[in-house]
């Protein structure tokens, strides 16, 4: 099979794809170069040019030429040349083109075509036949030239657009120079054919086939030019979409790194300094803005290596003995309230000028070891303790990592919490708690269990736990249970207590480190009102955070329960509610 590179027409042999080319690309209509006849198809057409006008062809020659001589020598005849050639050359590769009257297709019968076919079939011997006795005819061939040449112009080749100055010389280009194209090409003819290197094209001519080489590579080169420059519009494109992406990635690398440098400067991991360079900061502040005396920042540095040179907290934020006011308050006032359950004894801890903004885990920690270090049932686990400060919890933590407790969460904060202001949560305090064979767990309140965000069940809980028997009991109850520690994202915060209200309600009683010492103390008083429990109470509409994680005392580790918690800590779990 064989492809038009024009159109894409497939065709099964080379004579097929000639007869292509010439038919549909070369001319749009075939029309007879002797008396214009058209609308047939280019088989018929050559069928008739060899049985209609051969022997035309060869009775006009001798008249012909004398009409060139006389062209020639004419000046007039000069300037109609002139113009027919040029009307010539407008419709070169157009063999049917011409500017005088002409048979169309239109005007012949419907099966004109054929009648054509059947009467040259019929009339191909007798046309022979009359080819011999053309000389007989040669007066009236002159005539006949004559007057064809008056009526039509010079005749044109229908396969190349040639103009030859006669019918006989037209015939014999025909014959010569497009023998392999008709259906009877000239026996004698010995002229070479050439084939196309490039289409196998075959041309009977030297010189046709260098124009038709030439349109290859002005075609190819065209092609290339045209690929060349698709080419560099698709490198630009390219490039531009490269350089969007990394545009793009570089804006995304810039965002994580600021995301991640506000992180770490959130969690006290931007190796800006810990509680002791942070507390002294704050009271050059102090002093530059005149609130603190150069003598009092003096005084308290004192204090404050001293603290972290034996490794003691300064009790300086400590309020102590709200846990006995609470419970005379509520034996003489308090008239909404059904019960309240109280835990034992603890101290409140405000976060002080080390500390302030990531400080609240380590608080809450000594508020809930403060408890302990008053009950006898730890004193075992917890002996010659006393309440440490925060650098020195963050090296029990650290010893705790050392020990295998929690390796996953010591890696997340590089196995290092000293000279940092690292937050801690209720894992740390889990793992501290645990290293020091205090018996407690994590209970997890992952998501909302009540309307509107609220977690019924996590006040519930807490009212199981300090109120395991209810029925029957006084209206105030100061157990012996440790307070809880409560944990939600960006705070923490010490559970001391319950309220179980007269319309059956629940309210929670809560320290939280971040409440100055100042506003504390007031709960000390004799007279103390029911405005300064507000900063305690804390209602099921109160607690709406995403989640929420307790860590709560129950007793003391033996070592053989120690090693088995330490070997649990390697994938650490949580008890999750619901």
């Amino acid at each position: 099979m064989l492809s038009c590179d024009i159109c894409g027409e497939t065709v099964t042999s080379e004579p097929d794809m000639k007869a292509h080319l010439l038919i549909v690309h070369m001319e749009n209509e075939v029309m007879c170069p002797f008396c214009k006849l058209s609308g047939v198809n280019y088989d018929e057409m050559c069928f008739h040019i060899e049985t209609a006008h051969f022997e035309q062809n060869e009775l006009e020659r001798n008249l012909e030429r004398v009409n060139t001589r006389q062209y020639e020598t004419s000046d007039n005849r000069e300037d109609n040349t002139l113009q027919c050639r040029m009307e010539v050359n407008s419709s070169i590769h157009s063999a049917c083109a011409s500017n005088h009257p002409k048979i169309s297709a239109q005007s012949l019968p419907k099966d004109g075509t054929l009648k054509h076919k059947a009467f040259y079939s019929e009339n191909l011997t007798e046309s022979r036949k009359f080819l011999k006795s053309k000389e007989k005819q040669c007066d009236l061939s002159k005539i006949k030239g004559s007057s064809y040449e008056t009526m039509y112009g010079p005749p044109d080749c229908p396969f190349c657009g040639k103009i030859e100055d006669c019918n006989q010389d037209m015939e014999t280009h025909v014959k010569t120079k497009h023998a392999n194209l008709l259906d009877t090409p000239l026996e004698d003819c010995d002229q070479p054919l050439y084939d196309c290197p490039m289409c196998g094209l075959i041309c009977t001519n030297y010189r046709i086939l260098q124009e038709h080489v030439d349109l290859h590579l002005e075609e190819s080169s065209f092609g290339q030019g045209t690929d060349r420059v698709q080419c560099s519009k698709d490198l630009e494109l390219a490039h531009q979409l490269q350089q969007e992406e990394d545009r793009k990635r570089s804006e995304e690398s810039r965002q994580e790194m600021e995301e991640f440098q506000k992180l770490q400067r959130q969690y006290g991991l931007d190796n800006s300094g810990g509680y002791k360079q942070q507390q002294l900061r704050n009271m050059e502040k102090e002093v530059n803005r005149g609130r603190m005396h150069p003598s009092e920042f003096h005084r308290r540095k004192a204090d404050m290596m001293e603290s972290l040179a034996i490794g003691i907290d300064d009790g300086k934020t400590k309020t102590s003995g709200i846990i006995e006011a609470l419970y005379r308050y509520y034996q003489n006032a308090a008239t909404d309230v059904r019960h309240v359950w109280l835990s034992a004894a603890v101290d409140h801890f405000q976060s002080s000028f080390g500390d302030r903004g990531w400080g609240c885990g380590y608080r809450n920690f000594q508020m809930l070891l403060s408890s302990l270090l008053q009950n006898d049932a730890y004193g075992d686990c917890l002996k010659g303790m006393s309440v440490p400060c925060i650098p020195k919890i963050q090296s029990m933590i650290e010893d705790a990592w050392k020990e295998g407790f929690d390796p996953q969460g010591a890696s997340q904060l590089n196995n290092k919490l000293q000279g940092t202001k690292a937050w801690i949560g209720a894992c740390e305090v889990y793992t501290l708690l645990t290293s020091l064979r205090v018996k407690c767990h994590i209970i997890d309140f992952h998501k909302s269990t009540g309307p509107l965000g609220t977690h019924p069940r996590l006040f519930e809980w807490i009212l199981n736990y300090y109120a395991s028997e209810r029925e029957g009991s006084p209206k105030v109850v100061c157990t012996a249970k440790p307070p809880i520690y409560l944990q939600h994202q960006g705070h923490s915060r010490t559970v001391v207590g319950i309220e179980e209200r007269k319309n059956r309600t629940l309210c929670l009683l809560i320290f939280d480190p971040g409440c100055p010492s100042q506003e504390m103390q007031k709960l000390l008083k004799q007279d103390m009102e029911a405005s300064n429990l507000k900063q305690l109470r804390k209602f099921v509409g109160n607690l709406k955070h995403k989640q929420y994680q307790i860590v709560a005392v129950e007793g003391v580790l033996t070592s053989e329960e120690k090693v088995a918690r330490k070997q649990a800590s390697q994938v650490f779990t949580a008890e999750k509610i619901p």
